[in-house]
């Protein structure tokens, strides 16, 4: 009887093993503007909610959508460019102003730096040259991120009020066309007899879930830009125990605007 129960015991194990969770990865991360230079450098989105659901959120909502009586009203394309234009004078604006600001910094520096040598020294000639050089670009600089910031400002009283009554418009259609997605949700949720993982990323990014194997789940989280938001909804398979990572960036983000 041991003989035959040893083997039975350990495929037990395996049995219970081979059913066990997979661990799922999420790492949110997003390339910005170098502040030190050019290009771009990448940086992980800390506090970030992200959700692991056992539905796709976005089927949902389009049947519920294609359901309503009347189409979501749309986001006119004059309103769209006119906000792009918003969206360039502001990126004019912060790139003066952080070049402003290096400039501001470095002439500070090269200041602290000549009180160590008197005026007759060649170091301290050199360095006040440096200085004036410096100088005249950083009141030129200063000039253009004075004029970008008005550009920026009256381009954007601009648009203030159409996007207002546009948001306020989509906002009662969703409240009517959407009033019962909750509901459909929480069926959806006991049909798949999975349960809805919810978490934030960590400082590096990274959100870690266990999924149940056989299932297809869909990972969904948002980032807010100035004039947009990211918006995931990424479907992920789960066959086996593999550990599985996604990463959540641009790439399979939609951009959506932001009224």
């Amino acid at each position: 009887m041991r003989r035959r129960t040893l083997p039975f015991a350990v495929a037990l194990l395996l049995a219970a093993a081979a059913c066990g969770p997979a661990d799922v990865t999420v790492t949110l991360q997003l390339d910005i503007p170098n502040p030190e230079g050019e290009g771009t450098v990448t940086r992980p989105l800390s506090d970030i909610e992200v959700q692991l659901l056992p539905y796709d959120r976005d089927a949902v909502f389009d049947s519920l959508s294609a359901a309503y009586p009347t189409p979501e009203p749309e986001i006119p394309q004059d309103l769209i460019d006119a906000r792009e234009k918003v969206r360039e004078a502001q990126e004019r604006w912060q790139s003066l102003q952080n070049r402003w600001g290096t400039l501001r910094d470095t002439l500070e520096k090269i200041n602290k730096t000549m009180t160590k040598y008197s005026r007759g020294e060649a170091r301290y000639v050199a360095l006040f040259r440096e200085w004036g050089d410096l100088d005249d670009e950083y009141k030129r600089v200063q000039r253009q991120m004075n004029s970008a910031f008005k550009e920026f400002t009256e381009l954007q009283k601009g648009t203030i009020q159409q996007s207002e009554s546009i948001r306020i418009l989509r906002e009662n259609w969703e409240d009517d066309a959407f009033a019962n997605v909750g509901e459909v949700f929480a069926a959806k949720v006991r049909a798949s007899k999975l349960r809805v993982q919810v978490d934030t990323s960590d400082a590096s990014g990274i959100v870690r879930f266990q999924a149940k194997p056989g299932h297809k789940y869909w990972i969904h989280a948002r980032y807010e830009l100035p004039f947009s938001e990211l918006y995931w909804n990424v479907p992920v398979d789960v066959q086996g125990r593999d550990p599985l990572e996604i990463k959540l960036d641009r790439s399979n983000a939609e951009e959506r605007i932001k009224l």
